[in-house]
């Protein structure tokens, strides 16, 4: 009886935390759409986390699209070839990178380098209670570090995941046509003519989401950081595995919406 009865308490207590934590998620939410349209920021700001998040993000969206794009046109390649259907490479790459691919490795590659970079800052100023002195005189710190950095994250990330949507495509165009002997007119119209502007739109969707997602959650975990230095690290580490389980769990839920129930 005592081991189920203490495995009730830790299940009860799991279930307790979880539930604290989707409420200090909303909250932080909340008040950070409460203060979009009346917080007076500097557009310097702005466009310092912009050129964070977008301008230095640029290279390794570039590598990790363009392999994908090469990869998803060699592995299609092994399949459609003994089916002589190889003409509809260019179709598989291009709707897979616009639908999922794109949006959804953007993300996670901000998510891991943008999130954790703002929670072990925010963390940082927590721990040295530099929040504390933020509140001392007046400034909110919601509306003086989230603010900025969710403008940014919603600005930035669908148009991080339009430039890897169309590398994505490059890099399976090279292969198709320099690999697999693929005509070019061919493969450029096997490309666009299967995409629609729906396609388009649900990947920028999507994106736009995500950079929610990714903003929320990693300056929530810098903002309840404690325990110093240690206490930073386990909030990065918390921010990261947060950020990648919930941009998969939404991305599962817009496509369930926009490509299953929408039809019904």
């Amino acid at each position: 009886m005592q081991k189920i009865s203490d495995f009730i308490l830790m299940v009860g207590a799991r279930i307790m935390a979880l539930i604290r934590y989707a409420g200090g998620i909303a909250i932080l939410l909340a008040e950070t759409l409460f203060w979009l349209p009346i917080a007076h920021i500097r557009r310097r700001h702005i466009f310092e986390q912009m050129s964070r998040i977008g301008v230095d993000s640029l290279p390794i969206v570039s590598l990790i699209s363009l392999f994908t794009g090469m990869v998803l046109a060699l592995q299609s390649a092994y399949q459609m070839q003994r089916i002589s259907a190889e003409m509809y490479i260019a179709s598989l790459v291009s709707l897979s990178m616009v639908r999922e691919l794109g949006p959804v490795l953007t993300a996670l590659i901000v998510a891991g380098r943008i999130g954790a970079s703002i929670t072990a800052e925010i963390g940082t100023m927590k721990v040295t209670e530099q929040i504390d002195a933020l509140q001392t005189l007046a400034t909110n710190p919601v509306r003086y570090l989230v603010v900025p950095r969710f403008l940014a994250l919603i600005i930035m990330m669908p148009i991080l995941t339009l430039y890897a949507d169309v590398i994505g495509i490059f890099g399976g165009y090279l292969v198709g046509v320099y690999k697999l002997n693929i005509s070019d007119a061919v493969y450029m119209k096997n490309t666009w003519s299967p995409l629609k502007y729906k396609d388009i739109y649900t990947g920028l969707i999507k994106s736009f989401f995500f950079g929610v997602i990714t903003c929320i959650v990693a300056c929530y975990e810098g903002m309840k950081t404690d325990g110093g230095a240690e206490g930073v690290g386990r909030a990065t580490t918390s921010s990261v595995v947060m950020s990648f389980i919930l941009i998969i769990a939404s991305d599962c839920f817009f496509t369930a919406l926009f490509y299953f129930v929408a039809k019904q």
